[in-house]
């Protein structure tokens, strides 16, 4: 039975709706709140990402390193109180070149994020490592970890990372960066919500009444039935389909959606030790091929893209605990706005592709190239603003708010947008970043003329 009335309505139990009703109700005391969700929560892309996060974010200005610090902080005070029920770890990323130009470009990266707040540059050229260059973790996480690593002698990456090409000449390792179990995350939340007295409940929004220019109520469909919830107070929190439900609220949102994909593979070589960190290669890659097969695949037109440069940014990590052979590969290879379509489909050369791109950063992989198995691909919607920043808070309808826009960020990100939005509803103090999240920002002439020379995928990997 859906109730008739509630003080907060969020459409979507996603990271975002669920860390949302956390926040509302666990921290700040506001018991009635209904999160609606149609499928199943954390169903739709908060389970399809490395499920990582990194304090590591360029410019302009340092309003996303001051916010991921922050949402780093509070999942550190999650783990601290759930007993780490949802596996945090402080391994780092570590971003890897064979090519002597972006070498420099990690070092002017670094020390820009220095300077935005991302931690201490340490800088190593030669064995022995001066300054000391600390092991990663491989369980739990070091608070004391943090800044930046960033090695210049090949020989001392060799030393660290023996299974990466020794062609690799440099590599920068960001220290307050990991993973987590998203999943048992956003349950642990979820309970931990209800137990401070929200509640979910399995529909869809269909209706938003705004007479007055203000939030009065909420239809949601639920079987055959449509139900209308009295509120006053209605949060967005509807991933890739934000800008679905901001039409129904009469609010057109400047967001777009770009599909990426995930492929889960084996390792029972054991090329890629278990504490590996995540391991990113920053180089364009051409696809290791026989002749004969890259002949062939040069031939025809639907598949000479396979023997053409492929650009940077393959990725991956261990998945699983003691005894697991998984691992998680990523490579966004061919990014471009689509509409958000379910099922996802991915093109049938996806995994092998992202396997011998791989084999570049880490030349043992190769032994996997057309014989892995049958891999796991899935993905989802990274749904963005044009210069890959969140929209968290107020919008022009009175009572209305957003949480969305989180990109392929959305489980790093979810306590402290939770935390913010939260600070929006509940009247409290703001942080001096929550004007740079703002849906008001595109009011500023100033911000608009940045966009003009704004990469969207700034932050990306």
């Amino acid at each position: 039975m859906l109730p008739t009335s509630a003080d907060i309505v969020i459409c979507g139990a996603g990271i975002a709706g669920i860390s949302a009703a956390y926040h509302l109700a666990a921290r700040h005391g506001i018991r009635d709140v209904l999160l609606i969700e149609e499928g199943a929560p954390l169903m739709l892309t908060s389970d399809k990402s490395t499920e990582a996060y990194r304090n590591w974010w360029p410019g302009p200005g340092d309003a996303m390193v001051r916010f991921m610090n922050r949402s780093i902080d509070l999942l550190e005070e999650l783990a601290d109180q759930s007993g780490n029920v949802f596996h945090l770890n402080r391994r780092g990323y570590v971003f890897l070149t064979a090519d002597a130009a972006t070498a420099e470009r990690y070092q002017r990266s670094a020390e820009e994020s220095e300077r935005l707040g991302a931690g201490e540059l340490r800088v190593h050229r030669g064995l022995p490592a001066d300054p000391p260059f600390p092991p990663h973790i491989s369980e739990g996480y070091a608070p004391h970890l943090g800044g930046a690593d960033l090695v210049l002698d090949p020989a001392l990456i060799q030393a660290r990372l023996p299974f990466v090409t020794p062609e690799a000449i440099a590599m920068l390792h960001p220290r307050r960066c990991g993973w987590l179990s998203a999943q048992q995350l956003g349950m642990w939340l979820l309970e931990e919500a209800k137990r401070h007295g929200a509640r979910l409940v399995n529909g869809r929004v269909t209706a938003i009444d705004t007479t007055g220019g203000r939030v009065n109520s909420v239809t949601v469909r639920a079987g055959e039935q449509e139900h209308t919830i009295q509120t006053r107070v209605f949060v967005n929190a509807a991933g890739p389909l934000v800008d679905k439900v901001g039409e129904l609220l009469g609010v057109e949102l400047p967001v777009f959606n770009e599909l990426h994909g995930k492929v889960a593979i084996n390792d029972p070589l054991g090329i890629v030790p278990r504490d590996a960190p995540l391991l990113i290669w920053s180089d364009p890659v051409t696809l290791p091929w026989a002749d004969e097969e890259r002949d062939e695949l040069a031939a025809a037109e639907e598949t000479r893209w396979l023997t053409e440069p492929f650009p940077a940014g393959v990725h991956f990590r261990p998945e699983g605990g003691p005894g697991a052979t998984t691992l998680l590969l990523l490579w966004t290879y061919d990014v471009k706005q689509t509409p958000a379509v379910w099922p996802t489909r991915f093109e049938p050369e996806y995994a092998e592709v992202v396997v011998r791109g791989l084999g570049r950063m880490v030349p043992g992989l190769a032994a996997y190239a057309g014989n892995f198995g049958r891999p796991y691909v899935d993905g989802g919607y990274y749904c963005k603003t044009q210069e890959n920043r969140p929209l968290i808070g107020p919008l022009p309808v009175a009572g209305a708010y957003i949480f969305g826009a989180l990109s392929g960020y959305g489980i790093m990100a979810s306590q402290a947008g939770a935390d913010l939005l939260a600070g929006h509803i509940a009247g409290s103090a703001l942080p001096g970043y929550a004007a740079a999240m703002a849906l008001s920002r595109y009011d500023d002439p100033a911000y608009r003329a940045l966009l003009d020379s704004w990469d969207p995928t700034t932050g990306q990997l």
